[in-house]
């Protein structure tokens, strides 16, 4: 926060969220809400159920496990808000008149309703396979050619990982300069505004949530660094063979590297002062990529996302 006392945080609350065009998604432990202003200047907010697989099986007190899907789910949900944000703003100058094709009208005659259930499938599939490809696959090529020259595994590994973080930043770096994905970042910044004020225990204002900084712990940015970091740590132990080989356990160990870094992100989230609070400061420092001050309209529109999710007892909302 911006000084001693705002650091100091009353209730730390279990809901987190996400920028999506036009607006904040907020997940609670009860609701999800999706809050997204139109060009209009309307606040339009859909309500729905968190309907979690890790709850329903009780898999919440499986550390790792619980890690892993909760991935995955956030991934659909992510997708799920994204799509409805998408349709709730205006397209200038877009062609009403245009007749769908015939590949259109099969698809919606064959499908229905399940095209957009298939598209956000699609959707995660397609992000997980692109990460993969980047962040994972691409590094370990590239430290293959040092191969003929370097022998120990571990510098080997750890040219590798260096080779992973310079990309993961050079990427970030880019898309943080694109116009229109900075302002999904001002709203990701609102988000972690709201979420800081209502931590704080102070009333859900603009005013209130301005005074708040927009970097958080439990931020997601935070969470790809740090499986960043734990992946060059757990490969570091393995052998320096074929380049399939490298490939293939790394893919094997993903979902492990996944589960442990999101221990590791909910721990710092409980206790995110003192040792823990310093072991996540390169996170922090990397959000100001990735989140960008908002507006007071943007504030506007995560305390509405926020407001619809805060559960009537604080006792079903804890971290």
């Amino acid at each position: 926060m911006n000084n001693k006392k705002d650091e100091k945080c009353c209730h730390m609350t279990s809901i987190g969220g996400q920028a999506v065009i036009e607006g904040v998604m907020m997940r609670g432990p009860q609701k999800i809400a999706t809050a997204v202003r139109k060009s209009s200047g309307e606040i339009i907010i859909d309500e729905k159920p968190v309907n979690s697989f890790v709850v329903r099986h009780k898999l919440n007190k499986i550390p790792i496990l619980r890690g892993v899907v909760s991935f995955v789910e956030s991934m659909v949900t992510g997708v799920r808000c994204l799509m409805f944000s998408a349709d709730q703003v205006d397209i200038e100058d877009s062609d009403t008149s245009m007749e769908p094709s015939r590949f259109e009208k099969w698809i919606d005659d064959k499908l229905g309703d399940k095209v957009k259930d298939i598209a956000i499938y699609v959707s995660v599939a397609v992000a997980l396979c692109f990460s993969v490809l980047l962040f994972m696959i691409l590094p370990t090529v590239i430290a293959g050619f040092f191969d003929g020259f370097i022998k120990n595994r571990i510098c080997l590994n750890l040219i590798e990982g260096g080779v992973k973080i310079l990309i993961f930043l050079l990427y970030m770096w880019g898309v943080s300069h694109m116009s229109d994905i900075r302002r999904v970042f001002e709203y990701h910044g609102a988000e972690h505004k709201t979420i800081a004020t209502y931590e704080a225990g102070e009333e859900l204002t603009v005013e209130n949530a301005k005074k708040y900084t927009r970097l958080h712990p439990r931020c997601g940015t935070s969470f790809l660094l740090i499986v960043m970091v734990i992946s060059i740590l757990m490969f570091s132990v393995f052998s320096w063979k074929n380049v399939w080989i490298r490939i293939g356990y790394r893919l094997l160990l993903l979902p492990v590297v996944a589960g442990v870094s999101y221990e590791i992100i909910k721990f710092a989230g409980k206790y995110p002062t003192g040792v823990v609070g310093w072991l996540t400061k390169p996170g922090l420092w990397l959000q100001k990529l990735t989140t960008n001050e908002p507006d007071e309209s943007q504030l506007e529109v995560a305390i509405a996302a926020m407001k619809a999710v805060i559960p009537e007892n604080k006792e079903e909302d804890k971290w």
